[in-house]
């Protein structure tokens, strides 16, 4: 038992916690954004929401730069560099999302002989979500943050 209370304290750590907050913020960034320009400046969804992900990412790497993984490159070759490696690790996430999401639902059909298809599509859905959510955090930690970190 004392392992596993060990255990759980090393991973629920401060890097974490502040990963999970800022992950939501994140989320909320998208949403929010996406929801504004549709709604009230009337722009196409797909326009909309393209432009509620750039800006999510952008508040992502920021917020994770200075306060998850407290990032310490310091010259602008540095932070570009550290920039490029958000962004590529990111995309290489969204590839796992898109291509996970069209396994679940359109190979192995999971969970629609269970459920309703939109009930099946979002269980599918969140489970790669979870999945690129882990993957983001520790592309974030051991590749785009790791040089110039306090993580040395």
């Amino acid at each position: 038992m004392e392992k596993i209370k060990a255990f759980i304290q090393k991973i629920w750590n401060k890097e974490v916690i502040s990963y999970l907050i800022f992950g939501v913020l994140t989320t909320i960034v998208n949403i929010v954004v996406s929801y504004i320009l549709k709604a009230f400046l009337y722009l196409d969804e797909n326009i909309a929401s393209t432009i509620g992900i750039i800006c999510s990412i952008l508040f992502a790497y920021f917020t994770n730069r200075k306060w998850v993984f407290e990032s310490h490159a310091n010259t602008v070759k540095e932070k570009l560099i550290e920039f490029a490696k958000f962004i590529l690790g990111r995309s290489f996430t969204m590839v796992i999302e898109i291509v996970g999401v069209f396994l679940l639902v359109d190979v192995l059909h999971s969970f629609y002989n269970i459920f309703n298809d939109n009930i099946a599509f979002l269980i599918n859905k969140c489970i790669i979500t979870i999945i690129v959510i882990v993957l983001n955090f520790f592309i974030s930690k051991f590749f785009t943050f790791k040089d110039n970190s306090k993580n040395k």
